[in-house]
């Protein structure tokens, strides 16, 4: 048996796993919903004490009414300028909004007041540390129903908060009013002098809130021109009205009965838990051979497997996700496509865990060691990508756990313990894991798995079915791991229902896999995009896969290149995070009758390739290509940035991804327009409709449009031609140059 020299032993408590077994043990006394070793509450705070407590918003207490009023307990005031429907929030904070580092992320409000002075609101970013980071100046995004955006850009990890400013903007309320008698001969003197005592006042501000030296000096030579009576008023009123004056309190307005709303908790990840490429397979396929002499496979390992790491490098790719590559059990063993009896050399499954070999924390012999292990993370680490592990906690019937600890598992009234099943499905050679009956041995026990590989490399782990657990379980895990190791990243393997997967990515995973590879049609694919990339992105972050090792979607099924060609540009471009499948590159694309999986499923068998194929068909040269344009292009970083626009033709799907100058690494605004022909058997032709204006472009045109995946420069306005043949080309990705 292969263990970790980082382990003691797997069925040894060591001394954190025994603190965690403590932390963990009241929670399932109490009955109750939280983490394990949550506080029952908490009060969000700009200055939290330490990265790792998530701030929990004050929850209003309400008394039973007395008669004629009611009264409420607890609830933080209106304020004298009202912030209400502060977003990204969830759950009144109960669960913190999400960024990376260098992510422009949305802050939105409704500020109002009453009457008919006019009002203003700032988006205010505070650091782990308790120092305010950014004041962002809101802009009205709904005339009439007061509703304030900005963007905050986090420039480090750690545990941030947000909120907003509402205030009364004293200037915008004079300079409206005056404008309007000074015209009509009402009150001219009375109005300038107002206004002459109102610029005089910002002038001279001190403390935190003074002005610049440059702001000052315009807005005192505003006042000298109001109050000069021997001009006509009109000319008095421009000084003060100028382009110069307006910038200047734009940048440093005078701010009154200014009213904050309560501070948000914002969690700031590193980039790649938002942008990334990831490369995924089966160690035990990569240099596999056939044994004549025994008429068997023999195993690929992974010193045979590192072998593959500088092809996949060379295509850009950024994580390589290697499935389980734990001891595999005997028992009840799948054969071929799923069969439900092995032959003879078949390797089996790999999420069926465990055998007298080790479980969870040990590597199947035929692989390697750790020592092996080591090396394959070292040599992906010298071609620039991060190794992650698949995390599924089930067990064979072999694994050890299952006579060390039957309390793990279901027993049911016959005696047997229970495997998993989703009927009709079984899954014969799977034991479900039972988190109620032992919850803080278990708990401790899985964290001590995860240390085992975090110890030897591992920064990212995708977790199969995280769903099919309990949410408390992965609430107190995802927050205990990042506590001591904010740089692991966890991807979210739950293709379930929304409520569910918007959960799991709530209570800490940093990834969620989504339902793109079943969204084909272009009102779809439009809608979606839009979806994942709109408010649910404070949250959720969508990770592309074409294909998966259980999916073949019908789109897919008998296609050609061109057919793959478009899903992998609608992948690399739709979402910041995007992955395919080993095997991408040759177009596997036979399925397995009956299953919208493919034939000869590398899950149950050995799947050896033949590589040199992939340069003839195309595949890995696009590929690369499209990593290739994702690093080069900030605006590809990003994933709430996304606008889709119309198109005349119903197969062909227009997108693109936008950051301003002032929010990006560069320094230069990033605009890159995606146009994909969805039908990949014909030509197809039509008009797209592009809101230029939106990008800080003239709105009519012409803009210099480089399509960078051919190489070519067109002149584009505000409707384009386009025509794709998609034996040529699967897509136009077309950068904007700005000015």
């Amino acid at each position: 048996m292969t263990t970790s020299p980082a382990a003691p032993g797997r069925r040894r408590r060591t001394a954190r796993a025994s603190t965690l077994a403590a932390q963990a043990e009241p929670q399932r006394e109490t009955s109750t919903a939280t983490a394990p070793d949550a506080p029952a509450t908490a009060a969000p705070s700009p200055t939290p004490a330490t990265p790792s407590a998530t701030p929990v918003a004050p929850v209003p207490t309400i008394v039973a009414p007395a008669p004629r009023a009611t009264t409420v307990i607890g609830a933080p005031p209106v304020g004298r300028i009202p912030v209400l429907d502060v977003f990204p929030v969830a759950e009144a904070g109960r669960f913190p909004a999400k960024a990376v580092v260098g992510e422009a992320f949305p802050v939105r409000a409704t500020v109002f007041r009453e009457g008919h002075d006019a009002v203003a609101a700032t988006a205010v970013l505070v650091d782990p540390d308790g120092a305010v980071h950014a004041r962002a100046a809101m802009v009205d995004i709904a005339p009439g129903l007061d509703r304030y955006e900005a963007r905050l850009v986090p420039d480090r990890t750690g545990l941030w908060s947000f909120h907003v400013e509402g205030w009364s903007d004293p200037y915008a309320t004079w300079a409206h009013d005056a404008a309007i008698k000074v015209e009509a001969g009402i009150d001219v003197e009375l109005m300038l002098a107002e206004g002459a005592r109102l610029l005089a006042r910002a002038a001279d501000r001190t403390g935190d809130d003074a002005m610049s030296e440059h702001g000052a000096a315009t807005l005192r030579e505003a006042v000298e021109a109001l109050r000069d009576t021997h001009r006509f008023p009109g000319e008095r009123l421009a000084w003060a009205l100028s382009p110069h004056v307006r910038q200047a309190l734009s940048r440093e307005p005078l701010r009154d009965l200014v009213s904050a709303s309560p501070s948000y908790p914002l969690v700031v990840d590193r980039p790649l838990a938002l942008t990334g490429a990831w490369y995924e397979l089966f160690p035990r396929s990569h240099g596999a051979t056939w044994d004549d002499h025994a008429q068997e496979w023999r195993t690929g390992t992974l010193r045979t497997a590192a072998e593959q790491l500088p092809r996949i490098a060379s295509m850009g790719f950024d994580v390589v996700y290697l499935t389980p590559i734990h001891p595999i059990g005997l028992t009840n063993r799948k054969g071929r496509n799923n069969s439900l009896g092995a032959l003879p050399g078949d390797p089996g499954s790999p999420y069926a865990i465990g055998s007298a070999d080790g479980g969870h924390d040990a590597i199947e012999p035929g692989l390697g060691t750790f020592e092996d292990f080591d090396a394959f993370v070292a040599r992906a680490r010298e071609h620039g990508m991060e190794v992650a592990l698949d995390i599924a906690l089930q067990c064979s019937p072999d694994h050890p756990w299952v006579t060390e600890h039957p309390e793990w598992f279901t027993t049911r009234v016959d005696g047997s313990i229970a495997y998993a099943e989703n009927p009709p499905k079984k899954y014969q050679d799977i034991y479900p894991l039972n988190f109620d009956n032992d919850p803080a041995g278990l708990y401790a026990e899985v964290r001590r798995v995860l240390q085992v590989w975090i110890d030897h490399g591992v920064t990212l782990f995708r977790v199969d079915n995280p769903h099919t657990k309990p949410l408390d379980f992965w609430h107190w895990l995802l927050a205990d791991v990042a506590r001591d190791h904010p740089e692991v990243i966890f991807l979210s393997e739950a293709f379930t229902r929304p409520a569910m997967m918007q959960t799991l990515a709530k209570i800490g995973f940093h990834q969620s896999y989504t339902y793109f590879t079943w969204r084909s049609t272009k009102q779809e694919l439009g809608d979606y995009l839009q979806e994942v990339s709109g408010d649910q992105g404070a949250w959720m972050r969508p990770a592309f896969w074409p294909t998966t090792h259980d999916i073949l979607p019908p789109y897919l099924q008998g296609a050609g290149g061109q057919a793959w060609a478009i899903r992998a540009v609608l992948a690399a471009l739709g979402s910041p995070t995007w992955g395919v499948y080993s095997g991408y590159e040759l177009l596997e694309n036979v399925p397995r009758p009956g299953a919208d999986e493919q034939i000869d499923n590398e899950k149950y068998e050995f799947r050896p390739r033949d590589w040199s194929l992939a340069q003839h068909l195309g595949m890995a040269d696009l590929i690369g290509k499209l990593n290739e344009i994702r690093r080069a292009h900030p605006a590809l970083h990003q994933l709430r940035n996304l606008q889709v626009h119309p198109t005349s033709d119903d197969a062909t799907l227009a997108f693109s991804r936008h950051l301003a100058a002032e929010h990006s690494p560069t320094g230069r605004a990033s605009t890159v327009v995606a146009i994909v022909s969805l039908d990949p058997w014909n030509v197809r032709e039509g008009v797209v409709e592009l809101d230029l204006a939106s990008f800080g472009l003239p709105a009519h045109g012409p803009v210099v449009a480089h399509d960078v995946l051919r190489d070519e420069h067109y002149t584009w306005g505000p409707q384009v031609y386009v025509r794709i043949d998609p034996a040529e080309r699967p897509a136009h990705v077309v950068v904007l140059e700005h000015p």
